[in-house]
């Protein structure tokens, strides 16, 4: 890598767009290439006005929905695909992975194409010959290796694809939608792969696995229409881009009108300290979770159809009174308390817990719980949902419960009501040290064979 500061941008693109010219018929190009004089082509902009700059070391991330113009932004960056307008700088050496089997020869085996795309990448056969077994060992595709590409499966030439781009030494890595063919266990191997990268290089990420963008990526942007619809961080670019997508399948399925609300960040009001918080501080407890109530005007962004409104949420120890510090293990009940606004019938209310990068650890809804007596009411009835469950042991940081009502089936609903943020959790001193979550260890035991 270069020895620019971490601070500089090492991906800066201005005013980007690309234009393809769209015909009716194929006589018509024909017919253009003849007759100057006449227009039989029209414009169709993949991409267009998109500004935006990538900083070294970060890794960012880029959704939008298929023909939005993701691909086509990541080829010009890659610098396959020249830019109708605007420009693209990028100061490091790119390896990109991009379209299924992009820069193989399907003629060729897997064995030649890894000479091949290594040196498209800048490496010489020295540098591929010095790597080759390791490339070979990432990959994992045994005896196929020495056979045409062009009998291999889909999973087999991303593993081959993959395995290059992980040892050209790039600075800067271009993955599209990789991850998405081939089995689990490669899926990991790639995710540890990149995970190692991003100590040292910039990550563009595109994804349509929504938790994957949150997980891996610091920022993001959305594309809609070849536009540029957000950009900030990934967990905030991601709900958003959720909420707008299912408010947008139900008005063309339903033409139900969903509204989606985006609240400023509001610090929680201060509140009295809880009295058992000393005693379980001199008991030992040391992983403590502090819970904020419910305010529905500093919770995150909302949207639904609005035949439903949650009015408060909030967790009950074993004897039903409200907690605002827990040490995890306990038996806990989430309390969602719901307001129909509109009668509904088959309502459906659930949760789910998220950490500070937007995964979601665990939740559930009550739907197989009415499955056989539906439940619903009329305007202005209040229906009050309770989750038990003990509650697992978190690292220390922040999480987040988001609540939903929704009125149908698992597969086909509507949301009325969906609240990110809704309730606040935040973890200090916590024993837990490996993982998402930890849970209560009913017993350990440590003892010799056969004694």
């Amino acid at each position: 890598m270069s020895s620019e500061r971490p601070s500089e941008a090492v991906i800066t693109v201005r005013g980007l767009g690309k234009c393809y010219q769209m015909y009716e018929k194929p006589v018509h190009r024909l017919m253009q290439g003849i007759l100057r004089t006449r227009r039989y082509a029209r414009d169709f902009w993949a991409l267009r006005g998109l500004d935006m700059e990538i900083k070294r070391g970060e890794t960012f991330g880029i959704i939008g929905r298929n023909g939005s113009g993701k691909s086509t932004l990541l080829q010009m960056i890659a610098g396959t695909l020249t830019p109708t307008e605007g420009e693209v700088t990028v100061n490091g050496k790119v390896a990109a992975l991009l379209e299924l089997g992009s820069g193989f020869n399907p003629d060729f085996t897997g064995r030649e194409n890894v000479f091949l795309n290594a040196a498209i990448l800048g490496l010489s056969r020295g540098q591929v010959e010095a790597r080759l077994q390791s490339i070979l060992a990432f990959a994992d595709i045994g005896e196929f290796i020495d056979q045409p590409v062009r009998s291999y499966s889909s999973g087999m030439v991303v593993r081959l694809a993959f395995a290059v781009i992980a040892h050209v030494d790039a600075d800067i890595l271009i993955v599209d939608e990789a991850l998405s063919v081939g089995d689990a266990f490669f899926a990991q191997k790639c995710m540890r792969f990149l995970r190692e990268f991003q100590k040292r290089g910039t990550l563009l990420f595109v994804s349509h696995d929504s938790a994957a963008v949150t997980n891996l990526c610091d920022r993001a942007i959305w594309l809609e229409g070849g536009s540029l619809q957000m950009e900030g961080a990934s967990r905030d670019v991601v709900e958003s881009y959720l909420a707008q997508q299912h408010a947008s399948s139900r008005h063309a399925l339903q033409g139900d009108v969903v509204n989606i609300e985006r609240k400023p960040a509001v610090a929680p009001p201060a509140r009295e300290d809880d009295v058992r918080r000393e005693r379980m501080r001199d008991l030992g407890l040391n992983t403590r979770f502090e819970l904020f109530e419910f305010d529905p005007d500093t919770t995150g962004m909302e949207f639904g159809a609005g035949d439903a409104r949650i009015r408060h949420v909030d967790i009950r120890d074993g004897g039903g009174m409200p907690l605002h510090v827990m040490h995890g293990g306990e038996l806990v009940s989430l309390r969602i308390s719901t307001e129909l606004v509109r009668p509904l019938d088959g309502v459906i209310v659930g949760f789910y817990l998220k950490d500070r990068l937007g995964q979601r650890l665990f939740g559930d809804n009550t739907h197989l719980t009415t499955l056989h007596a539906p439940v619903g009411g009329v305007a202005g009835e209040i229906l009050d949902a309770t989750f038990q469950f003990r509650m697992p042991t978190l690292p220390a940081g922040t999480y987040m419960f988001d609540v939903a009502v929704a009125s149908g089936t698992q597969e086909d609903h509507t949301q009325h009501h969906w609240v990110h943020d809704a309730l606040q959790i935040k973890t200090t001193d916590s024993t837990m040290r490996h993982g998402l979550v930890g849970i209560p260890m009913l017993r350990i035991d440590v003892s010799k064979a056969g004694s």
